[in-house]
């Protein structure tokens, strides 16, 4: 089925319905990543979209990701490979010194006629990490945590409290990490609650409730020219804490876990098992099965609660666009920044190269299309801007390195014969195909999966023989051109991942992961 084509007079241009969603993997009903996940809405949007099924994030982390995909540039282009570099003081100046004149998504709309709007996190930092003036006409005002929750209880854990656009309700005790590691441990965001409508700001809302009203609002308004509306949701990004309406929906003895093997990280070089560290000292899975023989599970309900939340808020916005007059002249193109892990390699939250991390759901529906159109071509996040592009029937922007998906749209067959690219840290590469996922460390070592028969990436491939063929194939598409992070002369002192590997050069590879 092909879309619609679109008359591209400017006052008949199509409005864009831009949602974004944090952390979100492909564990919703129209990818069957958990079988208990509860998504009716975002499930009903697919069933009448193109739905990107093996679409993969550029960077498997929030603020590369985002800036990946709002600037149309990969990492390996920007040198934003992780947080680190979104977090430095002068981020704003660092954009604009690499992007120079190249304008984001949203400026690039704003510029050829459409009406701007954002709620809730589309960049890392809230709507904007810079340029906001240049990008939106208006912004939601920011949610209020104000004292509740967390000053008045001695938990204003920086960002993760009371800072800026980091939303993030904690439980009341601080969570499970604080009580068993205490109150200066790392990574304390992996821990999950049941909150009372009581306990939460602003009225009870929850910051994605709030920002589901906002965009509900705007759909409703009438505008003189098209609109682009950016709608932000921050569940299910750790701390997983939901109204406790949600957690009622998932008993905690009914929990299905994901498949784990044992042995399944003898065939994983150095480099992937300091990728699976994590924040925690000692390392998050273990960590985890510190805290309590329960909380491996307790996260994995969590989890699901959190995402049948944020998909009840997705839904108003989407309801409230189908009671709009807006409704048969409007694309809606519905992603998430990276997915997560639970354990599967021993890894929690994501920052790795394996499927868990990478994968994530797209969906683009078209003015007044009914049915679903399934994609099985590996796509990258990194096509959204030229695809939204295309579609709108703006002018290109030639220093987009995705492709438009525009001609597979038009006809599902179509080959692009171009993998999606992930790239964690600086020179670490996966290349994911229809059927393959191939992965390569900066020290030259590898990992091959081959999803037909291995789904779950339990058994590494790389040092067969008879795969050399396929490995020579998809090496080819490792980045050649690798920017050094942001800020850095050079790399003689590596990142995270050498700082690793020097610990355990003294002290050996640690058990969970051995």
């Amino acid at each position: 089925m092909a879309f619609s084509p679109l008359v591209t007079a400017q006052n008949n241009k199509p409005n864009v319905l831009f949602i974004a969603i944090d952390d979100l993997n492909d564990w919703i009903g129209g990818l069957r990543g958990h079988i208990q996940a509860k998504t009716p809405n975002i499930d009903r949007l697919m069933s009448r979209s193109h739905n990107f099924v093996n679409a993969h994030c550029a960077v498997p982390v929030c603020g590369p990701s985002r800036n990946a995909i709002l600037s149309g540039m990969a990492p390996t282009t920007t040198g934003w490979y992780t947080n680190k570099e979104l977090g430095m003081k002068n981020f704003a100046e660092i954009a604009e010194e690499v992007m120079g004149d190249i304008p984001t998504l949203p400026q690039h709309f704003k510029q050829n006629g459409y009406y701007t709007m954002a709620c809730g996190k589309i960049f890392h930092h809230g709507t904007s990490d810079y340029r906001a003036e240049k990008q939106w006409h208006i912004e939601q005002e920011k949610y209020e945590i104000k004292n509740k929750m967390f000053l008045d209880r001695g938990f204003g854990y920086g960002s993760y409290g009371v800072n800026d656009h980091k939303y993030y309700p904690f439980p009341e005790d601080g969570g499970q990490i604080v009580t068993t590691f205490g109150p200066d441990a790392k990574g304390k965001s992996l821990c999950w609650g049941e909150l009372d409508r009581d306990d939460i700001p602003m009225g009870g809302l929850m910051p994605d409730e709030y920002f589901a009203h906002w965009a509900a609002e705007q759909l409703h308004k009438e505008y003189k020219q098209p609109f682009f509306l950016a709608a932000g949701f921050i569940r299910p990004h750790v701390p997983f804490t939901a109204p406790k309406e949600y957690f009622d929906m998932f008993p905690l003895d009914s929990i299905q876990m994901p498949e784990i093997i044992d042995g399944e990280m003898d065939d994983i070089p150095l480099y992937g098992k300091a990728m699976t560290m994590g924040a925690i000292q000692g390392g998050d899975h273990a960590a985890v099965e510190k805290v309590s023989p329960t909380f491996w599970k307790e996260l994995v309900r969590a989890n699901l609660a959190c995402i049948a939340f944020v998909d009840a808020q997705i839904g108003k916005v989407l309801d409230a666009l189908e009671s709009s007059p807006h409704k048969n002249n409007t694309i809606v193109m519905l992603w998430s920044d990276h997915g997560q892990n639970f354990g599967e390699h021993r890894n929690w939250r994501k920052n790795t190269l394996w499927e868990e991390s990478t994968h994530v759901p797209f969906v683009i529906k078209m003015p007044e299309q009914q049915q679903e159109v399934r994609h099985k071509e590996a796509v990258s996040l990194l096509d959204i801007y030229p695809t939204i592009v295309s579609l709108c029937g703006l002018p290109e922007v030639n220093s987009n390195e995705g492709l438009t998906l525009r001609p597979l749209m038009n006809n599902p067959e179509f080959k692009r014969n171009k993998p999606a690219v992930t790239t964690w840290g600086y020179k670490n590469h996966a290349i994911r195909d229809e059927r393959y996922r191939y992965i390569q460390y900066r020290d030259g070592s590898e990992e091959l999966y081959d999803h037909k028969y291995d789904p779950n990436e339990h058994t590494n491939l790389a040092g067969q023989p008879e795969y050399k063929e396929i490995i020579a194939k998809l090496k080819i598409w490792v980045p050649t051109k690798n920017r050094l992070p942001y800020g850095m002369d050079n790399f003689k002192q590596g990142d995270f991942l050498e700082k690793h590997l020097r610990e355990w050069e003294k002290s050996d590879v640690p058990d969970f992961l051995s």
